[in-house]
C-alpha cells in the first residue's frame, strides 16, 4: 500500500492498524532545536483519545505517545521524529462476524477489490484509529509553529449534528472547551446531547460539521496554481476518515451570493491591509491574506450501526449485517482535533517553503 505521507517538506508518515501492536507516525523535516517533549504531544492526544464520555466509543485508549527518534535533550535534532502509540483494548472477536462480509459504508468492499486482502479487526489501516498518529504530528508541529509563527492560534470546533446547526449569533470561543461537542455555542450543546444521546441508545448514528479556524496566519504563505494553500488544506481535511465534503471560507454558500456581494473590499490599516469580510477564508489566488483562515469540513454518519443493512459476501452471496463492537455515533467528535492537527501540519510545511523560497515577503504596502 503507497500513499501514506503527506506534506512537502515537514512530511508525515502515519503508519500502523486499529487493532496491531501500535501505530504511529514518522516526521521528517522538523526544523532543529524546536522544545518538544511526550507530555507537550500528549495534550492533544488526550483531547482526541477515545472513551471520554457517553458520545464517543467506549473502547478504552490511553493513547500514550512515545517519540523514539528525533529528540535529544528536549530539542528535535532536525532529523526524523518517530512517534509511536502503543494500542492497549482492542476486541477483535467483535469482528468475526464479518470477515467474509462488507460491512455498507466502509471501505471493506473497495480494499478487497484493490489488493484481495484486508484487516477485517476494525477496519486495519482505514480505521479512524489511524488519526491519532495524525494528532501527534500535529502537536510537534504545532511547537514548531511557535517559533516560526508565534501568533499562530489554531482552533476547531463542530457547528453542526445532522441538520441542528449553531446560531453564530451565540459564538463564544471560550464554551468550546466547556462541553463534549467542542462547539462555541452553549444552547445547541444542551440540545444536541438529547439527540446524540436518542441515536446512541437506538443504536443509529449521525454526521456533522466542523469549521478549523488559525488566526494570526501571516500573509504571503502558499503559492499560485499547483502549490496553492487551500489546496493543500482542502487535500488534507478530505484525508480524514468519513470525510465527504470540504469548505475554504464561504464555500459553495459563494455560489448564491453576487460579485458585490462576495468581493471581500480592501482598506488601509494602522497595521497594514484590512479586509471588510473574509468570505475569500483568508486565502486568495492560494496565498494567504493575513485574515483568519476558514476550513469546514463534513462527515457523514459512523457506518458502523446495530441495524441489519444488506451486503454481500467475498463470494458474491447476499445476506444481511449487523456492526458489532465500540463505535462513535458522532464521528465527528473526535474529528475536531484531528482537523485541528492537519491544519497545523499544512501550515508549518507552507511557513517552511515560504522561508525557503521567499524568506522574507518582497511586496511592500504603504
Amino acid at each position: 500500500m503507497s500513499m501514506n505521507s503527506f506534506g512537502h517538506l515537514f512530511r508525515v508518515t502515519t503508519w500502523g492498524e486499529s487493532h496491531g501492536p501500535a501505530l504511529g507516525a514518522t516526521v521528517d523535516g522538523c526544523p532543529p532545536g524546536v522544545a518538544i517533549d511526550e507530555q507537550m504531544i500528549q495534550h492533544w492526544l488526550d483531547r482526541r483519545k477515545p472513551g471520554q464520555n457517553k458520545f464517543t466509543t467506549q473502547r478504552r485508549e490511553p493513547d500514550q505517545v512515545k517519540i523514539l527518534s528525533g529528540v535529544f535533550e528536549g530539542q528535535t535534532t532536525g532529523t526524523p521524529v518517530q512517534l509511536m502509540i502503543e494500542n492497549t483494548d482492542q476486541r477483535s472477536k467483535d469482528y468475526g462476524d464479518i470477515i467474509d462480509k462488507f460491512r455498507p459504508g466502509h471501505a471493506d468492499i473497495t480494499y478487497w477489490q484493490k489488493y484481495g486482502i484486508r484487516d477485517y479487526r476494525g477496519g486495519g489501516r482505514s480505521s479512524a484509529r489511524e488519526t491519532a498518529a495524525r494528532v501527534a504530528a500535529g502537536g510537534l508541529a504545532r511547537e514548531a509553529i511557535k517559533q516560526i509563527a508565534p501568533n499562530v492560534q489554531i482552533t476547531g470546533y463542530m457547528t453542526q449534528i445532522g441538520p441542528h446547526k449553531i446560531e453564530r449569533e451565540r459564538f463564544d470561543w471560550s464554551q468550546i472547551e466547556q462541553n463534549p461537542f467542542w462547539t462555541p455555542d452553549a444552547q445547541a450543546a444542551k440540545e444536541w446531547a438529547i439527540i446524540l444521546d436518542d441515536l446512541r441508545k437506538s443504536g443509529n448514528s449521525v454526521g456533522a460539521v466542523i469549521e478549523v479556524v488559525a488566526r494570526g496566519v501571516p500573509a504571503g504563505i502558499g503559492a499560485p496554481v499547483y502549490g496553492k494553500l487551500d489546496t493543500d488544506l482542502a487535500a488534507a481535511m478530505m484525508s480524514i476518515n468519513a470525510v465527504k465534503g470540504v469548505e475554504i471560507g464561504e464555500g459553495m454558500a459563494a455560489a448564491e451570493l453576487t460579485g458585490v456581494a462576495n468581493a471581500d473590499e480592501i482598506f488601509m490599516g494602522q497595521n497594514g491591509p484590512q479586509f471588510s469580510s473574509n468570505h475569500a477564508g483568508g486565502i486568495l489566488g492560494g496565498i494567504s491574506t493575513g485574515q483568519d483562515l476558514v476550513v469546514r469540513f463534513a462527515v457523514k454518519p459512523t457506518s458502523s450501526i446495530l441495524t441489519t443493512r444488506k451486503t454481500i459476501t467475498k463470494s458474491g452471496e447476499e445476506t444481511e449485517i449487523i456492526t458489532k463492537g465500540r463505535h462513535d455515533p458522532c464521528v465527528g467528535i473526535r474529528a475536531v482535533p484531528v482537523g485541528e492537527a492537519m491544519m497545523a501540519c499544512v501550515i508549518l510545511d507552507h511557513l517552511l517553503l515560504h522561508r525557503g523560497q521567499i524568506g522574507e515577503n518582497r511586496g511592500r504596502i504603504g
